[in-house]
């Protein structure tokens, strides 16, 4: 697992597909203390990837980084911008989805409902960057932070996400082309902004006009 940036308050890192993000057996934090050479180091998630998710995810240090970064979540200060490649293409080259999201439990899934109650405000921005004969290049920033929230905003659409496997019936010869390729926030001990960027890898589906270097 590749890092990228830390210090005695944070770490950032490029978190692997398929790897948990939460503080369990095989999980970011504990791949984090095997590197680190320290079995109990006070590693803590402050923000989710779902499993099937790469790219960017900074994790705290300490119990009072943990407690700034999470106020900075909560209060919008925290800036979560994705990559996606989408089936179909949106009408729009700039748009915002909004919809209220019904988590399903038993199912572990979410819905997009005309109900509010029992159900989640879920907002977010997306820019057209990219379009290919049946697939669209995305760019998203998280208003709201739900789960499975872009995945499910665009199936809703019918616009499913490439490499989706629980939201949509496609049969993609790939993982789930979701990336989180941005984060601005500021250092919990500094309080100095801090940006990180990384593009998603030059494999399917992502590669698709582009260059080698991700170059559009």
């Amino acid at each position: 697992m590749e890092i990228v940036y830390q210090d005695k308050d944070i770490c950032v890192v490029i978190k692997p597909a398929r790897v948990l993000s939460t503080d369990e057996p095989g999980g970011v934090p504990e791949l984090l203390r095997s590197e680190f050479g320290e079995p109990k180091a006070d590693v803590r998630t402050v923000h989710r990837l779902d499993r099937v998710v790469g790219g960017l995810m900074v994790l705290a240090r300490n119990a009072r980084a943990a407690s700034e970064l999470s106020r900075q979540i909560r209060e919008n200060e925290f800036e979560k911008e994705y990559c996606a490649v989408v089936h179909g293409c949106p009408s729009e080259e700039l748009g915002t989805f909004r919809d209220f999201l019904w988590r399903d439990k038993a199912r572990k899934m979410s819905f997009v409902t005309d109900e509010k109650v029992d159900a989640q405000e879920a907002i977010l921005h997306y820019s057209v960057e990219q379009r290919n004969t049946d697939s669209t290049f995305v760019r998203i920033q998280l208003v709201t932070g739900r789960t499975h929230q872009i995945r499910v905003q665009f199936a809703s659409r019918g616009m499913p996400l490439f490499g989706e496997r629980k939201y949509s019936t496609l049969e993609d010869p790939c993982e789930l082309a979701l990336w989180s390729s941005k984060l601005v926030f500021k250092h919990p001990g500094t309080g100095e902004w801090l940006s990180f960027e990384r593009e998603p890898p030059c494999a399917y589906p992502w590669c698709e006009g582009k260059d080698c270097n991700g170059a559009l």
